[in-house]
């Protein structure tokens, strides 16, 4: 009887394990094209340089890409499966590549060529895109630097406005004028 019931419990164990599995892979799978975001960590180099997080991520036709933006602008090539990837900031800003992502919440290592130092360096990187951290594409910083600066001068024209209605009513008060 006992063994009975260890199996049992061990059939509904590895049948919630698949299910949780299963039901991942249809998350990651399931989004329509368009623009996300997507929480992004690297490991590996020195541990000095980053790259932004959540990072875009755009699905085109059930494919994921991500836009990697380096903290430093020196990265001239990613190098990923074999496949080379050209820096595509145009202007004096950070490094930025757009690549495939093959895989969420697995280590997809990455080969990176700076030019720090004067010569060409090739530093190898790891990154994890984590699949429980997609969401719209307004958590990205910069959309949320958008909405607070809006706020402010939403706060401010209303705080101007007050303002202005509570110094007529003080000028009023002191000239004598009935309310």
């Amino acid at each position: 009887m006992k063994y009975k019931d260890n199996w049992k419990k061990s059939l509904a164990l590895l049948c919630m394990l698949l299910l949780i599995g299963v039901s991942r892979a249809l998350a990651s799978e399931g989004l329509a094209d368009g623009n996300y975001a997507v929480e992004v960590k690297l490991s590996g180099g020195s541990g000095k340089i980053w790259v932004e997080t959540p990072a875009v991520m755009t699905v085109e036709n059930g494919k994921y890409f991500a836009q990697i933006i380096w903290s430093s602008s020196d990265y001239d090539t990613m190098n990923m499966a074999g496949i080379t990837y050209h820096n595509q900031s145009r202007d004096e800003g950070n490094s930025s590549f757009r690549i495939p992502i093959p895989a969420f919440d697995e280590k997809v290592p990455i080969v990176a060529n700076t030019h720090i130092l004067g010569e060409p360096h090739e530093i190898a990187y790891s990154l994890w895109f984590y699949a429980d951290s997609i969401g719209p594409a307004n958590q990205l910083p910069q959309d949320a630097a958008k909405r607070v600066l809006m706020m402010a001068g939403l706060i401010i024209l209303v705080g101007g406005v007050l303002n202005h209605f509570f110094k007529k009513r003080r000028r009023q008060d002191y000239l004598g004028k009935k309310r």
